[in-house]
């Protein structure tokens, strides 16, 4: 179920401290990344602080206040990308859409006053940006975030993927169409590439009735012949 992002304030150690991991439901630590700043929304970046990613979730502590972090579990990241589009943020990041939970569509990374309010509601933030201070570790960033999240799969993905299972590759399609014995039923085909297959089916349809037609008029030329 989508949490959306939480504040952290708890951690383990000394000095900046480490987040605490729940690892009697083995969640595991998979990568830290210091140096990474966090963009909550579009709020200014905050920093300097340091990136803990496990096997169930994504943590942001600052270096300097231990009563700042942030966190937020992968079910909850329904997007993640890395982004060098000077155009859509400044520097390179890994830029990422969270799941609130909530309908409420007035959120923070759409308020434009938002940079200048005390309080941060977290239950409004739906993009967050980690931006670390070499880029070139965005590409270890992103292979640790689609690890994760193929660790922690949408709870509904399945269910959704009984009744609309609608991706299909150019192979698959051709499959299907030299093995017409194998399924009469198209509505799946339809569903997966639209009107394009509906063309195609009704095309196919009217070939195999021209066919059909054809095959009468020759049976009765040839009978009219006979006779």
């Amino acid at each position: 179920m989508a949490t959306g992002l939480r504040l952290v304030t708890e951690r383990a150690g000394s000095g900046a401290g480490q987040p605490v991991f729940d690892t009697g439901n083995d969640e595991e630590l998979m990568l830290v990344q210091p140096g990474v700043s966090i963009v909550l929304g579009n709020r200014p970046p905050e920093f300097p602080g340091t990136l803990y990613i496990s096997n169930k979730q994504i943590v942001w502590l600052s270096d300097t206040d231990r009563e700042k972090g942030y966190a937020v579990n992968f079910v909850s990241v329904s997007l993640h990308a890395v982004s060098r589009d000077p155009e859509s943020y400044s520097s390179p990041c890994i830029y990422t859409q969270i799941e609130t939970g909530t309908d409420d569509d007035d959120d923070e990374s759409e308020d434009s006053d938002s940079e200048s309010n005390e309080i941060l509601n977290l239950s409004k933030i739906t993009e967050m940006r980690l931006v670390p201070s070499d880029p070139n570790q965005l590409d270890t960033l992103f292979a640790t975030f689609c690890q994760c999240a193929e660790l922690n799969p949408d709870p509904f993905e399945g269910e959704e993927e009984v009744g609309h299972n609608w991706v299909f590759s150019a192979d698959q399609l051709e499959d299907d169409e030299g093995t017409e014995d194998e399924d009469q039923d198209s509505t799946t085909a339809i569903g997966a590439n639209g009107n394009h297959d509906l063309a195609h089916s009704v095309v196919q349809l009217q070939i195999n009735d021209q066919r059909f037609e054809d095959a009468e008029e020759i049976g009765q030329y040839d009978k009219n012949g006979a006779n």
